[in-house]
């Protein structure tokens, strides 16, 4: 399985999602507006388009687009 590039990890305790790139840690993001923020300061410009393209985002536990606490 080819790793994707772009990983929202498991909504903290507290809330949020760390975003990684390749490994690198951008932030904690509390919703798709961080995300697309984070992913634009890193080179992304067109990130709005990418959260939903399995190729690019992996969206790790919880559903997609959540980001309250677990």
């Amino acid at each position: 399985m080819a790793m994707v590039p772009i990983v929202l990890h498991p909504p903290s305790r507290t809330g949020g999602r760390r975003v990684t790139v390749r490994g690198e840690i951008l932030g904690l993001a509390h919703s798709d507006r961080d995300v697309v923020e984070f992913l634009r300061r890193a080179g992304i410009p067109e990130a709005d388009d990418l959260l939903d393209e399995p190729a690019w985002v992996m969206w790790r536990g919880g559903r997609a687009h959540h980001y309250e606490a677990a």
